[in-house]
C-alpha cells in the first residue's frame, strides 16, 4: 500500500497536495446528442445546477485532480458534474457516473469519501469499481477544496461543517436519484454506499440520519465518533512525541513486530505473519527493555520507549485509568503505512489530524498548538460543539424499519482506527438495536492494514455479500479474501497475482484450518467460535 493512499482513506491525498476548484477535464470527452447524457445540464435541481454532462468511452482516462494520474474507464459512462449550495456558504461538487442503459444493473453506488475531503479522488475509484459492475456511481468533495489532511476550510465556516459532516453525501444521494430517474427507462432498483475510514464514518452517519438514502450499507473501518477518535489521535501523539526519549525510531519497529509474531503467530493454528485475533495475544514490550546500563541500545528498547509502546497498545485513559479509546494490535508495527505513518514516524498522521480539528474547528484559532492542548476541558469542548454534527449514533431503528442491511469490516492490523473501536460500535448496536443481530454484520480481517493492505488475506467482495443479502438472500457468514502480490493494484482493479484465500468470518466466529490442506486455500478453514 502506499502512503499516499493509506493517508487517503482516513485522510487524503498525500502531504501537500494540491487540488482543484473543479474537475480536470476527462481526455477525448465528446458532448452527447440532446436527449441524452448531454440534456442533462438542462435538468432542474434544487440548490445547484449541473454544469456538465459528457459520455466517457471505455478505455479512456478518468482525471479527479489536475496533474495526477488517472485510470481508464471500466466502461462507456454519461459523467455528470454538479454544484449545490445549500447554504450561501456552502458548495458541495457532485459527480454521478452512468452507465449505458443496456449495462446498467439498475442499482446505484454512493462511494464514501477519506479524511477531512476536499477533491472526488477518492470516492472516483469506489465509483470506478462500481461502475465496472453496472452501477450507477456518485460521490462528493464534502462540500470544500483541500487536501485531505488539511481542516482550514473550516475556519469559522460552521455551514461547510456540516457540509462535511453529513449534509454532503445526503445531497449526493438525493442528486443521483434525481439523474438516474431522468437518464434511465426503468426504476431504480436499490441503492446502496461504501466508504471506509472518514467513508465509514460517513456511511454509519447516512444510516442513522437519512435511513431512506440507501436500502444497504458497507462501512469499513469507520472514523467514529470523530471527536473522541480526534481526542484519541492527540492523546496517541503526546504519548508518542511528549518527550524526546519516548520517541520510538522507526528501525525499532521491527523489534517490537519479531516479538509479537514469536509470542503469538502460531498460537491460531498457522504461522503465516498473522494474528488472528491479536486480543488475546497478550505481548508485552517490557520483553524489549534494555538491560541496566545498556543506554539506548538498537536492539532493545529504552524504559521510556516501552512505555510509548505500552500506551499505543493499551489506547489513551482518563485520570482514573479508565478507556477513552482503544489502542492498536500487536503483529504488523513494521509493516510500511501501518505505526510509520500513522502512530510513530517523523510525520505521524495522529498528530497532524487532531491538530488541524483542534486548531481550525474547535478553537478556530489558526496558531492553536498542541501544546495548548488541555486533555480535560478540549474533549469535553469538542464533543459539545461538534458531537451532534460529525458522530454517528447507534439509533439504526429507522434503517432498520425499511429493510435496511449493514455490513462493517475492518482489519486487526488498522494503525489509523482501533480495530476494537468497531468492535465495540457493533457490541452497542446490538444491546440497544432489536434488529441489529439480524441486520449487522462485522468481519475482521486478519492482517489487514487500514482500509486495505497488510500481509493477509486482504481482498474481498462486501458489494457482492450485500447486494445478495439485501435482494432476499442468507446474511453472509463467511466472505472469501484473497492475498495479492500487490494489494493496492488489486483494489484499484489492476492486475495482480493472488497468492491464496482465507475466509472472513462473521464476527465474533475466527477462521480455524481444518488441519489438513493448503493453508492458502479458505476451503480448509471453518468458521469457528471463539475458544
Amino acid at each position: 500500500m502506499t502512503p499516499r493512499l493509506s493517508i487517503a482513506l482516513l485522510g487524503g491525498a498525500a502531504m501537500g497536495m494540491a487540488a482543484v476548484a473543479v474537475l480536470a477535464p476527462v481526455e477525448g470527452v465528446r458532448a452527447a446528442p440532446a436527449g441524452s447524457c448531454g440534456s442533462l445540464t438542462g435538468l432542474t435541481i434544487a440548490n445547484g445546477k449541473i454544469d456538465s454532462a459528457v459520455m466517457v468511452k471505455q478505455g479512456e482516462s478518468i482525471t479527479t485532480e489536475a496533474g495526477k494520474p488517472s485510470l481508464p474507464a471500466p466502461a462507456t459512462f454519461c459523467r455528470v458534474h454538479a454544484v449545490l449550495k445549500p447554504t450561501p456558504r456552502s458548495e458541495v461538487k457532485i459527480e454521478v457516473w452512468l452507465p449505458e442503459s443496456a449495462g446498467w444493473n439498475g442499482k446505484l453506488l454512493g462511494a464514501g469519501n477519506g479524511g477531512y475531503g476536499g477533491t472526488l479522488t477518492l470516492p472516483a475509484l469506489t465509483m470506478r469499481t462500481g461502475l465496472a459492475r453496472g452501477y450507477a456511481a456518485t460521490g462528493s468533495d464534502m462540500g470544500h477544496l483541500s487536501t485531505d489532511v488539511d481542516a482550514k476550510w473550516a475556519l469559522n465556516e460552521p455551514e461547510k461543517i456540516v457540509d462535511f459532516g453529513h449534509r454532503a453525501n445526503h445531497l449526493a444521494a438525493l442528486l443521483a436519484k434525481q439523474v438516474v430517474a431522468s437518464y434511465y427507462p426503468k426504476p431504480l432498483a436499490a441503492a446502496y454506499f461504501h466508504g471506509c475510514s472518514d467513508g465509514g464514518r460517513e456511511a454509519l452517519n447516512e444510516a442513522q440520519r437519512y435511513p431512506t438514502d440507501y436500502d444497504a450499507i458497507i462501512a469499513g473501518a469507520p472514523a467514529n465518533p470523530w471527536t473522541r477518535l480526534m481526542t484519541g489521535f492527540m492523546a496517541d501523539h503526546r504519548a508518542a512525541f511528549g518527550k524526546p526519549e519516548s520517541i520510538i525510531p522507526n528501525a525499532k519497529l521491527k523489534l517490537l513486530q519479531t516479538a509479537a509474531l514469536a509470542k503469538c503467530d502460531a498460537a491460531d493454528g498457522v504461522a503465516d505473519k498473522v494474528i488472528e485475533d491479536p486480543r488475546k495475544c497478550g505481548f508485552d514490550p517490557v520483553v524489549l527493555q534494555c538491560k541496566a546500563g545498556a543506554g539506548d541500545d538498537a536492539n532493545c528498547l529504552s524504559a521510556p520507549q516501552v512505555e510509548t509502546a505500552r500506551a499505543l497498545y493499551r489506547g489513551p485513559v482518563d485520570a482514573k485509568g479508565k478507556s477513552i479509546f482503544p489502542g492498536y494490535m500487536p503483529g504488523a508495527e513494521a509493516v510500511p503505512g501501518t505505526w510509520d505513518l500513522w502512530l510513530t514516524g517523523t510525520n505521524a498522521q495522529h498528530g497532524r489530524f487532531a491538530t488541524e480539528f483542534y486548531r481550525y474547528m474547535v478553537h478556530a484559532k489558526p496558531d492553536w498548538q498542541p501544546a495548548d492542548y488541555d486533555p480535560i476541558a478540549d474533549p469535553r469542548l469538542a464533543a459539545k460543539k461538534f458531537a451532534n454534527v460529525l458522530d454517528a449514533g447507534t439509533d439504526l431503528s429507522a434503517f432498520y424499519k425499511r429493510g435496511g442491511k449493514l455490513i462493517l469490516y475492518h482489519g486487526w492490523y488498522d494503525a489509523a482506527i482501533p480495530p476494537e473501536n468497531t468492535i465495540n460500535y457493533f457490541e452497542e448496536l446490538k444491546r440497544t438495536q432489536r434488529q441489529a443481530s439480524s441486520s449487522t454484520r462485522l468481519f475482521m480481517v486478519p492482517g489487514m492494514s487500514h482500509c486495505l493492505g497488510g500481509p493477509g488475506a486482504t481482498g474481498f467482495d462486501p458489494l457482492t455479500a450485500l447486494d445478495q443479502w439485501r435482494q432476499g438472500g442468507a446474511a453472509p457468514e463467511r466472505i472469501v479474501a484473497t492475498r495479492y502480490d500487490n494489494p493496492l493494484f488489486a483494489y484499484i482493479g489492476l492486475p495482480a497475482k493472488a497468492l491464496g484465500t482465507r475466509p472472513l468470518c462473521a464476527y465474533p466466529k475466527v477462521a480455524h484450518w481444518k488441519g489438513t490442506g493448503s493453508t492458502d486455500d479458505a476451503a480448509n478453514f471453518d468458521c469457528v467460535a471463539p475458544s
